[in-house]
């Protein structure tokens, strides 16, 4: 299997990176995935049978029984909902997720941000893992690198995908990363630590897709070393249609961009 390596800039401090071997804290932004979240969480009860999981499952205001689903038991595997009384949409889900488990993670733990649409193989967990204990800080399931792959996705949406890429590695100069809107990464604990501390609550603004997007570069300004990994997308286990709106997605793309631009540098070292 194919793995790309990134440092940008500067390594984290050397004591950081002796941290390994913790929990994976997986965080599921969910709404309405009452028919996708059984399967993937038995893929993820397997995968806590050889790893210590924890997996936070954001019912972001569903309609459904995402919540009741999550918590109904899936062999063993450790399973906590966080509840918005209302849709927020993605980034305020995944800016719920990721507090929920930093407050729980220790140093040496991995926060993991995956799809609970089950398109994505949770079996990656092991190798993101490996990624972070081996010296990264940010392990990204990539699309774009050889033995990626996300041919069963709608033609638009590979197309917004590869745009995006392009856009952003042409205009921010974040060397080595090829799949900027993948929703599936882990973080090393620490990392998303140091920026939550700096950034607070505005450490995610956007509230749709683009969150992804906008976490990665906030996350450059502490200087992370990114792997990419490959990405077999799954779409074709997708149920129900898709929550992504091209043209809006598209035009919160652009402003983030425009954004990031104007922006001044964090005003101390991260």
């Amino acid at each position: 299997m194919t793995v790309e390596k990134t440092a940008l800039a500067t390594r984290a401090e050397p004591e950081e990176k002796a941290r390994t071997g913790g929990r994976a804290h997986v965080v599921l932004p969910a709404f309405n995935e009452e028919a996708a979240l059984p399967a993937l969480l038995r893929r993820l009860a397997d995968v806590a049978l050889t790893e210590q999981l924890t997996v936070w499952v954001v019912d972001d205001g569903s309609s459904d029984r995402s919540a009741a689903v999550a918590e109904s038991g899936f062999g063993g595997l450790e399973v906590r909902v966080v509840r918005h009384a209302v849709n927020l949409g993605l980034g305020r889900a995944v800016q719920s997720g990721l507090r929920a488990a930093l407050e729980a993670a220790g140093p040496d733990d991995v926060i993991v941000v995956m799809d609970a649409d089950d398109t994505h193989d949770p079996g990656l967990i092991t190798l993101l893992q490996a990624e972070i204990a081996t010296g990264s800080d940010v392990a990204i399931c990539s699309r774009f690198v050889p033995g990626g792959d996300d041919r069963t996705a709608p033609l638009v949406r590979r197309m917004l995908s590869r745009g995006a890429a392009q856009l952003f590695r042409r205009a921010l100069g974040v060397e080595g990363v090829r799949d900027f809107t993948s929703g599936y990464r882990a973080y090393r604990a620490t990392l998303l630590a140091r920026a939550s501390e700096h950034w607070g609550e505005r450490l995610i603004e956007e509230q749709g897709f683009a969150c992804m997007v906008e976490l990665l570069l906030k996350l450059r300004h502490c200087h992370p070393v990114i792997t990419e990994i490959p990405l077999d997308l799954r779409y074709d286990r997708k149920q129900g249609p898709s929550k992504l709106k091209l043209r809006r997605t598209l035009v919160q793309y652009l402003k983030l961009l425009a954004r990031d631009r104007l922006s001044p540098a964090p005003y101390r070292k991260l």
